[in-house]
């Protein structure tokens, strides 16, 4: 890829990241710089219909399927929007990205960090991020506030709701 940059962010629920997207997205538009934003699962038709199916908390599937889904929704993520916009010249600005599955689905799911990796490899089509910040915010203080954000009868909050303990292997996935 040549002339764009990939950064994602990275946290546990309530770390501040999407903000901290929003306050860097800002930055670049006041200085001019083209960049794109987008979100894991979503950013594409496919990915955002994957996305009700991963959020809604009456459909809980197995860590396996869930994996599958969120791999899904990177490939046609990496190969509909983030590698046309590097092309570009484009700077995108991605809220999560396969670290997430290492963290959430490896750290805190348990499955195999090597078949994560594999997934991730495949999805990615070889892409690896310029730069990934991981927001590293006491887990017990992001657990109360992603409780306390405001939400809207659309909002699906399954992994919001998950217990302490799965956000506590959530950031621990994150540091290993």
């Amino acid at each position: 890829m040549s002339g764009g940059r990939l950064i994602t962010f990275e946290g546990v629920e309530g770390c501040g990241k999407s903000t901290q997207l929003l306050l860097l997205a800002r930055h670049l538009q006041q200085r001019g710089i083209a960049f794109v934003t987008t979100r894991e699962p979503g950013g594409t038709p496919l990915g955002e219909r994957v996305r009700e199916l991963l959020l809604d908390p009456r459909l809980v599937p197995v860590p396996a399927a869930e994996l599958f889904l969120f791999e899904a929704a990177r490939a046609q993520l990496v190969a509909g929007v983030i590698e046309p916009a590097l092309l570009a010249g484009t700077t995108v600005l991605s809220d999560r990205f396969a670290d997430s599955s290492v963290a959430y689905q490896g750290g805190a799911r348990g499955i195999p960090a090597e078949t994560v990796a594999r997934l991730n490899a495949l999805a990615c089509a070889g892409l690896v991020p310029d730069r990934t910040l991981v927001f590293d915010l006491d887990v017990e203080l992001a657990f109360h506030r992603a409780r306390r954000r405001p939400t809207t009868k659309a909002d699906n909050r399954r992994f919001e709701d998950e217990a302490l303990a799965f956000h506590q292997a959530v950031a621990e996935g994150y540091r290993a």
